[in-house]
């Protein structure tokens, strides 16, 4: 299970229709239902990996022991076995950063994960996107942010915790998500 951070499981901030991550771990704020969704998903046997981009430490606008406190946080706090980040900007053009797949592909090969198994939640098309590309089932909270919307989600959800439920139960009434 790959989830990307802000606007999956954290509150994102919204400022002229786009997205931004909270400023401090103060204003860090779980969605409803997270921990709940979490908890099942782990419960099915599923690791759930966080997949975030914080190119905001790049370009100066936070700092890294912020983004890593407020991991050290959703760590403590909820059913998460891993969490890989991104600090790049898009003009570092990395194989790590959404819309590539490079945190699945590593995140796969160390945990060894089946990625045709498996399965990406986000809400943006760069979260959307990457899915795709690592082979995933995809998930895509809309929130009609003001941007770039994804061009092939599988699913469109309003949560983590409906896309969960969509994913236990076809895991339950198959033994296996087809």
């Amino acid at each position: 299970m790959f989830l990307d951070r802000d606007g999956v499981i954290n509150r994102s901030t919204t400022r002229g229709g786009k997205p931004y991550p909270p400023a401090s771990l103060e204003e860090l704020s779980i969605l409803p239902g997270v921990e709940q969704a979490l908890n099942s998903l782990r419960a099915a046997g599923l690791l759930n990996i966080v997949v975030t981009n914080q190119p905001d430490v790049a370009s100066g606008a936070q700092r890294r022991e912020v983004v890593e406190a407020m991991h050290a946080e959703l760590r403590r706090t909820l059913s998460i076995d891993d969490i890989r980040v991104c600090y790049h900007t898009e003009a570092a053009d990395c194989a790590c950063r959404k819309p590539r797949p490079g945190m699945l592909l590593d995140a796969a090969r160390e945990h060894a994960i089946d990625l045709d198994d498996s399965f990406m939640v986000g809400d943006r098309w760069r979260d959307i996107d990457a899915g795709r590309a690592a082979g995933c089932t995809t998930f895509f909270i809309d929130y009609k942010y003001a941007e770039q919307r994804p061009h092939a989600q599988d699913y469109t959800v309003r949560s983590l915790l409906e896309a969960s439920s969509i994913i236990l139960s076809r895991i339950s009434k198959k033994g296996a998500f087809t």
